[in-house]
């Protein structure tokens, strides 16, 4: 059976749903819908030059690699690909093919070093050193069963504080992206990121289909946004928390924690029965704040890097 490679066809809605198909079975705890898969192909920051490629075989989508420059950096010369395969697909060359594409492609456009993150798996692990990547800094992921778990009680904000929904900043959402920009400066990577383009975060993040402004949960302190949770949805019960930061200047507060907590209690009330997160391994805080919270590791991932020619 022959299996070829080619761009995702944003036109063709199979070809997302072929997508979405593969990412739920590789990796279950990341969410995504055919919406969500053709918004970041089509408002992603044009410099990072992302594509979508999938692998097909026999008409079927069976793998897909994700391609782009590290735009945000101020490195020049990084690139981000991830592969996934679906696990009843694996060893019949999708994943090298893919892989192999996705190189050219940024080697291309002028990447020296690419990022990718590869399941904790001996067959992920394998598959990544055959093709001259090297294993990094780690992350995992974790869950929370919602329906059947217990979250902790509700907490009062401390004086002077105040709890609102992403929804109250429609109107104006500039506050959060600064927010935001402050909070990824500091967030532990090895691609160092910084958001300076506030109409790009607007189509990039703050119209994403998975971003519920509903049960994002801000904590506002002197009329400003001092912590923040971003919760994705995506329709079917599962939630995941796409970023959470305080700023530096309210730090040591309890407010990470606050608001993850108001969050997670507002998405149950909504019919959420699942909730997904991640962190890197050495973010010790985060760690404690999602061990308090119920959540329990369900995979563990490690970044590669390979220094291209």
């Amino acid at each position: 059976m022959t299996v070829i490679v080619r761009d995702l066809r944003p036109e063709v809605r199979a070809d997302a749903e072929g997508l979405c198909r593969v990412r739920r079975l590789a990796v279950p705890f990341l969410l995504c819908t055919p919406e969500s898969v053709l918004h970041v192909l089509t408002n992603t920051h044009p410099d990072a030059r992302f594509g979508q490629l999938v692998a097909e075989e026999d008409g079927e989508i069976v793998g897909t690699a994700q391609a782009g420059l590290a735009h945000d950096s101020p490195e020049p010369g990084q690139g981000l690909v991830t592969v996934y395969v679906r696990p009843d697909r694996t060893r019949r060359g999708a994943g090298s093919l893919l892989l192999r594409a996705a190189e050219e492609r940024l080697a291309g456009l002028g990447a020296r070093r690419l990022f990718t993150w590869v399941l904790d798996e001996p067959r992920h692990r394998a598959f990544a050193e055959r093709h001259g990547y090297r294993a990094g800094r780690s992350a995992r992921f974790l869950r929370l069963d919602l329906a059947g778990g217990t979250l902790p009680p509700r907490q009062d904000p401390p004086p002077g504080v105040e709890l609102r929904t992403a929804a109250g900043f429609a109107d104006d959402p500039r506050p959060l992206f600064e927010l935001d920009a402050e909070t990824t400066s500091d967030e532990p990577s090895d691609v160092d990121a910084e958001l300076t383009d506030y109409d790009a975060w607007v189509k990039e993040t703050w119209q994403h289909p998975l971003l519920d402004l509903d049960l994002t949960t801000v904590a506002v302190a002197d009329g400003r946004p001092a912590a923040f949770t971003a919760a994705y949805t995506d329709g079917s019960g599962r939630y995941a928390t796409a970023m959470t930061g305080t700023a530096r200047a309210h730090r040591g507060r309890g407010l990470a924690k606050l608001v993850k907590n108001a969050s997670l209690h507002r998405a149950r009330a909504a019919g959420c029965t699942q909730a997904f997160t991640g962190n890197d391994t050495g973010n010790g805080p985060m760690l404690a704040i999602n061990k308090w919270l119920g959540y329990q590791v369900c995979a563990t991932e490690v970044r590669h890097v390979r220094e291209l020619g």
